[in-house]
Order: C-alpha cells, then sequence, then structure tokens
C-alpha cells in the first residue's frame, strides 16, 4: 500500500464493515485473520480496521496475584490473549504507511479510551493529530455525514475515562486481593473473591434491603370489606385500610352487616396520560425485564447488536430526548415497510406536525435509543426481535395522543361506618395503542352513582392480615437503585449485578435477589473493619470527579490521587483485621457451599438427603443420596448440564422428590422443574 491513505480505526469488526460499505465499494483483506477494508470515496483513500473490543489494559508491573498493595500501574497489551496480538501488530504496519488517522470507535469513554490507546501505543502517538467521526446510528447516511464533519478528539473523554479503568483496577485488583489473602490465611487455600469500588456499595445496597427482610417481625391487622350492588356488583374497602385491632374491626363489622347502604359521596373525573418519554439504557433495561423477563445486562448485548446492524441508534446513552435532525418522519415511513408497523406508522404520518414527549435526562454525546427505520438484512431472532419491537413501539408511542381516562371515588355510609371504592376506565387509548402489548392499564368500573342513591348490602366480611416485609431488588430495580445513588456508569452497572451473581454473593429467583451469607459477610466485614469500602458517598464522590474530568474542568491527578490516599488507608486497616476478616469469609462461604449442593430430603430411603454432585470422570453433574456410603441409598437422577441450580424447599405431589428452579445466565426466569426423571406427572 502507498502512503497516500487514512487509516480508520473501529471498535469491532462488524462497526467496521458497515463504514467500509457506507464509505463505497470497499475491499476486503484478512493479515493476520483481521479484517481490513480498502476504499476510496470523493477522492479519498480510506483504510478501515478494527479492534476486538480493548487491545490495551492497565497492568500490575509486579505481575504477582499475591503482593498488595498494587499502585504502580502501566498501559499495555492484553496478556496471552493472541488475537488482541494479532490486532495491534496488524494496525502498527498500517499505521506505517497511514498519512492521516479517523478515530471511529463508539462516541462514549470506552469507546474513547479503545481509540486513545490504539491510536497512542500502536499508531506511534497519533491520536493528537486523529479526527474524531461521530454517529449515533452505523446507518450509510450518517456515516457519511461524520466522515465530511470530522471534529478534534475528545482529549477529556479519554481522560476521564483512561481515569475511570485506573480507579476502578486499583480499588478492585487491591480490595480482591486483599479478599482472596484473607480467605487463603484463614483456610490454607485460594476463593475467588472480589470486591470494588462500584462493586461494594452495590452489594450494599442488597445486604441493606435482605437485613429489613430477615428482621422483618410481622403485625396482624385487618380489613373489612363489603360487597355492594347497584345493578352492577362491586366491592367497598373501610374507609381505615389497616384496622390494629381485632375489637376494632369486630365492632365494624357488627355495625355495617346487614344495615342500609347510602352513596355518601360520588366523585368523577378525567386524567390525562402522558405519552412515555423514549428509551435510555436504564430505561429500556427495566421496561425490558419488566415486560419479557430478560437481564439488564442481557438487554444491553442485544441492544448491541441491534445498533451494529443500523437498527437502532446506539445504545449506551443517557438521554431520553429526541433531536428534530433524527428525521421522525423519516424514520416512521421506513418503519410503515417493516413486518407489522405499517399501520401504527400510518396513524403518525397523517399528522401535520410529529413532536414526541421527551424526559429531562439527557447526553452531550448520544440521543435517547431509536429505531433507524433500516429494515433487517435477515430475520431477527426470538429475543432480538422482541427487544427491537419494544424500541420500535416505545418510538412510536412517543409521539401518540396523551390518553384520557375516567377516575370515579365513591364513599358509602353503612350504617354509620364510611367505606370507599373507586374505578378506572379508559375513554381514550390514545399512545397506548402505539404501545401494544407492553401497556397495560388496569381497569375496573363502578356503577353509575350519585350522591344518595340506595345500594344493596351484599354481606360484609372481615378478614386478618400481617405486615409484609419490603420486596427484594430484582436485577432491573437494583440497577435503578444504582442510577439513584449516582454510582457506576450506564455501560457498566448491569455487568456489576452479574458480577455478584457470578460470585455467589447474590441469588436469583422469583422473588427478586437473595444475599447469599457470604455476601453478607463479606459486606459485614467492610462494615466493621474498612467501611470506607461500601461507601456511596465515596464512589460518587469519584464519579463526580470523573465527570468534571470529561468536561475539561479537572484532570486525573485531581480524581487518582486523594482516591489512592483513601485505598492505602483502608487496605491498612484490612491488614490488620486479615484473620478476623477471613474467618467470617470462610465459614459463611463452607455454610453456602453446603446450602447449594443439598436440594431436599430423600424420598426413597428417608434417612438422607439429596445432594448436588459433579462426577470427577465424566464432569456431568447429577443428584445422589448422602445416606449413599452408610446406607447404600442408591437414589439417583440426572440434572440439567446448564444453568443454576436453585433449591426450592418443595417437594413434587406426584412422587415426592425435589422441585429445583434452574437459572440460566442470560434469562432472570426460573424454570422449576421435578428432578425425577421417572415422575409420573412426566409421563402424563
Amino acid at each position: 500500500m502507498n502512503r497516500v491513505y487514512t487509516l480508520v480505526v473501529c471498535e469491532k469488526p462488524d462497526a467496521a464493515r458497515r463504514i467500509a460499505h457506507a464509505l463505497g465499494s470497499a475491499k476486503e483483506t484478512k493479515p493476520l485473520g483481521l479484517s481490513v477494508f480498502d476504499v476510496t470515496r470523493d477522492g479519498s483513500r480510506y483504510v478501515i480496521t478494527s479492534a476486538i473490543g480493548h487491545l490495551y489494559g492497565i497492568s500490575d508491573v509486579t505481575a504477582s496475584r499475591s503482593v498488595y498493595p498494587v499502585l504502580d500501574l502501566e498501559w499495555a497489551p492484553l496478556p496471552k490473549n493472541a488475537r488482541a496480538a494479532r490486532a495491534i501488530k496488524v494496525i502498527s504496519e498500517l499505521a506505517q504507511k497511514a498519512s492521516s488517522f479517523v478515530h471511529a470507535c463508539d462516541y462514549d469513554q470506552e469507546g474513547e479510551v479503545i481509540g486513545h490507546s490504539i491510536l497512542e501505543y500502536a499508531c506511534g502517538g497519533a491520536y493528537g493529530k486523529s479526527r474524531r467521526a461521530k454517529f449515533s446510528t452505523l446507518t450509510d447516511e450518517e456515516i457519511q455525514e461524520s466522515f465530511l464533519s470530522l471534529a478534534a478528539p475528545s482529549e477529556g473523554l479519554a481522560e476521564a475515562g483512561r481515569s475511570r479503568h485506573m480507579l476502578d483496577y486499583l480499588y478492585g485488583i487491591n480490595l480482591s486481593r486483599a479478599l482472596s489473602r484473607s480467605f487463603k490465611v484463614t483456610k490454607g487455600g485460594y476463593h475467588n473473591l472480589s470486591i470494588g469500588r462500584v462493586q461494594g456499595p452495590t452489594l450494599a445496597f442488597a445486604v441493606e434491603r435482605e437485613f429489613e427482610i430477615r428482621l422483618h417481625v410481622p403485625d396482624p391487622y385487618w380489613t373489612v370489606t363489603a360487597s355492594l350492588a347497584k345493578g352492577e356488583k362491586f366491592s367497598a374497602q373501610y374507609a381505615k385500610p389497616r384496622i390494629d385491632t381485632v375489637s376494632e374491626a369486630s365492632a365494624v363489622l357488627e355495625g355495617s352487616s346487614g344495615k342500609d347502604a347510602v352513596v355518601a359521596n360520588f366523585q368523577s373525573r378525567k386524567v390525562v396520560l402522558r405519552p412515555p418519554t423514549p428509551f435510555n439504557l436504564g430505561d429500556l433495561q427495566r421496561e425490558a425485564y419488566r415486560v419479557l423477563r430478560v437481564s439488564p445486562g442481557y438487554t444491553l448485548a442485544i441492544a448491541e447488536k441491534l445498533y451494529l446492524q443500523a437498527l437502532i441508534s446506539y445504545p449506551r446513552t443517557s438521554s431520553q430526548k429526541l433531536p428534530p435532525s433524527i428525521g421522525y418522519s423519516k424514520i416512521i415511513s421506513g418503519l410503515s415497510r417493516i413486518g407489522s408497523y405499517g399501520g401504527l406508522a400510518s396513524m403518525l404520518l397523517s399528522r401535520s406536525r410529529l413532536i414526541p414527549n421527551e424526559g429531562k435526562m439527557s447526553d452531550p454525546a448520544h440521543p435517547a435509543i431509536y429505531p433507524t427505520g433500516v429494515p433487517p438484512r435477515s430475520k431477527l431472532g426470538g429475543l432480538e426481535f422482541k427487544v427491537y419491537d419494544l424500541i420500535v413501539k416505545r418510538f412510536l408511542a412517543t409521539f401518540g395522543d396523551s390518553a384520557t381516562t375516567q377516575r370515579a371515588d365513591v364513599s358509602v355510609d353503612i350504617g354509620g361506618y364510611e367505606f370507599v371504592a373507586d374505578g378506572v376506565e379508559v375513554l381514550y387509548d390514545g399512545w397506548m395503542v402505539l404501545y401494544r402489548p407492553y401497556v397495560n392499564l388496569e381497569r375496573h368500573s363502578l356503577p353509575e352513582l350519585k350522591k344518595g342513591d340506595r345500594l344493596d348490602n351484599l354481606g360484609v366480611e372481615m378478614s386478618e392480615k400481617f405486615t409484609q416485609p419490603p420486596r427484594r431488588y430484582n436485577q432491573a430495580s437494583l440497577l435503578a437503585k444504582m442510577e439513584q445513588e449516582k454510582i457506576g456508569t450506564k455501560a457498566t452497572r448491569a455487568d456489576i449485578i452479574a458480577t455478584l451473581l457470578k460470585r455467589n454473593y447474590v441469588a436469583s429467583s422469583r422473588e427478586g435477589i437473595e444475599v447469599t451469607d457470604l455476601g453478607l459477610a463479606v459486606i459485614e466485614s467492610m462494615k466493621e473493619y474498612v467501611p470506607s469500602i461500601i461507601s456511596t458517598d465515596l464512589t460518587r464522590g469519584m464519579e463526580e470527579q470523573l465527570e468534571k474530568i470529561e468536561l475539561g474542568k479537572g484532570d486525573s491527578a485531581s480524581a487518582i490521587e486523594p482516591a489512592v490516599d483513601r485505598l492505602v488507608e483502608s487496605l491498612s486497616s484490612f491488614m490488620e483485621r486479615e484473620i478476623e476478616i477471613g474467618g467470617k469469609i470462610v465459614e459463611a462461604a463452607a455454610f453456602d457451599k453446603n446450602q447449594a449442593a443439598t436440594i431436599g430430603s430423600c424420598p426413597v430411603c428417608k434417612k438422607g438427603q439429596l445432594r448436588m454432585i459433579k462426577s470427577w470422570k465424566t464432569k456431568k453433574r447429577f443428584v445422589g443420596c448422602s445416606n449413599y456410603a452408610e446406607g447404600g441409598c442408591k437414589a439417583s437422577a440426572p440434572l440439567p448440564q446448564k444453568g443454576g441450580i436453585r433449591p426450592t424447599g418443595k417437594a413434587c405431589p406426584a412422587c415426592s422428590w425435589p422441585i429445583v428452579g434452574v437459572v440460566f445466565a442470560r434469562r432472570s426466569k426460573q424454570w422449576r422443574i421435578c428432578v425425577n426423571f421417572s415422575c409420573p406427572a412426566k409421563k402424563r
């Protein structure tokens, strides 16, 4: 190749391919297996290549996992990564013959850091003289426009991203090694433990909720409900929804049973429901969890695939705004030619003006998530289509009319006691037509009533109930808590939750996220000996410093130096209490392991416990009885070889063998199965 070409560095191979074909007819070669595209546009020659994500990372110069504190760090090629080494070699050789450079990685902190590292280290310090291509979609039109308006690289964004990596590494590597060492010196073995500046506070949120649940003492209370009718039946609740004594509840029951029921007051009003706001990443992750039961991490993975196929805009955004520059009519016209969206799109295209209902949150780099209107080149898979459909319909719904409901409230006098009821009817569906099936407004009606109407008293009932503990966090609500507390980033929060699950600090079930004894022991140890590690204020303060760096109002030293001082202070406290911390964690880890292995009583010998066992020979897991060695019980059953197995504490009604839950990493839904292969219910 001659020297007169511009080297374009992309983040992922799919993005490089999209950019190459958007710029013209590209010739592809594959030196060392890395795709390189050569294309000429408007007399300019571009050679386009890509990383495979991060090619460089922070490295511990001591190269010893047993050493801490680690404070001497450097950026270096990823160790033991042959693909990264090949990519660096190819890019370095291409850079030697390039006359100019374009940074075309994703426009966010991670993308800026990836491009910065490649341009600085593989391309001989080319970051400062490179030009930045900024785009929010990988459509041909937007890519072409971005290359006509190349900008200077964002040094503030790069410095903020590099500082974040440095802080995460410093806290993660040192605290994790401290935890693992405390386990090792206590038990003499290795256990993969981790904690970090974001992971710690996030686990602490779950632990705090766990204690609220475990320490909750149910208090009894009573409710009184009347069944009434005026042509149409409806229920009314005693105006005091929680009666604290049985004597008071009994008095209401006795005083209202068989008595005349008269409408004391009736009010009806119209309520306007504005359209939803566009998705940012957090909104999309929570909504996908609510309606599809897809974990936040998997939702992001699917959204990134859709982005690389040019079907949606860049998903890692905080924005809830859709600027007119994206071309509302053009996008909706494109959607009208895709699948079943024609009718919905036509409803909007018939209007004289298209104005979306926007939220308050904004992002300087990207707008809210929106479909591009480009048709899929191939059929989308099941979950990919569902997430795409959710994004499309949310986008369309933001342009819809406000919905209108009729809300009614009635107060009924029954023997001198006040009972109340309410009703909701939809008068105009508005935007909800565009967002089905993802909107489900609960509707319940009241008969036509007016003050003074006499109603049939069909009976009054008293019920005893108990106060309930707060709900457990699920993956979506824990992510929302992280957002609320301003810790982590839109791109990393889902990964933090996934790490908590991977480390067995928490377990996912139908009831939500339950903290294990290991997770409790880690947080209780941190709280007692090094409380700053799980401090939300500490982590939030670092995030504020990083934001200042990105905006050009601070530098790395102002963020890293005080953070290192606090880290060293915490590690000093940790070292002094290493044995005590390790003892607690060892005990909790052993308990969790035993609890996880036992799934229920043996229905064959009635003496042993059925436990999960992994064959040393086949590496397959199965169920066996603990009474095998002493009592000779041969009860056994196969288990699914993928997914996490969770005991449910319940027995199958058909055969009395235990029922277990199976949780797959990418899906939060738990499947419940009887472990007995010969269960009569399965044969039926």
